[in-house]
């Protein structure tokens, strides 16, 4: 199978996502939240943050990772009956941020945890990002 061709996933129903948003209100903000994934893989990773973030954004249709970050890997996937289309860009060593795109909602910036990231100093970014800013 290409590097460039889609595939469809099963809804997910693993271990949630370690994710922590900014709480709603307040007006617009730069960064919406964190996120830790376990992995580089992006089939891995992206279907738990999306059944996460279901809830509050909706469907969201596009994704943008930084290539140098993650795993290669597919240009969209099929969650739930929907094409999610899969960026790649060269972040020139900001690769701590994934931007999300919900049509009619707008996007989700989160600033990502390096897998590997010590656990403690990892929460401490997750909570942080609760804060507004």
């Amino acid at each position: 199978m290409s590097a460039h061709s889609s595939c469809t996933l099963p809804q997910w129903d693993g271990p949630p996502a370690r994710l922590s948003l900014v709480r709603p209100g307040g007006g617009p903000v730069r960064i919406d939240g964190a996120w830790w994934p376990r992995t580089r893989d992006p089939a891995k990773e992206i279907p738990p943050l999306l059944a996460a973030l279901d809830g509050r954004w909706g469907r969201i249709t596009h994704i943008t990772l930084d290539s140098a970050e993650w795993l290669e890997g597919r240009s969209a996937m099929v969650l739930g009956g929907h094409t999610l289309r899969i960026s790649r860009s060269a972040a020139g060593g900001r690769g701590d941020t994934v931007c999300l795109l919900c049509p009619g909602v707008g996007r989700c910036d989160l600033v990502v945890v390096a897998p590997e990231t010590n656990p403690l100093r990892a929460r401490r970014v997750l909570a942080g990002a609760a804060v507004r800013m």
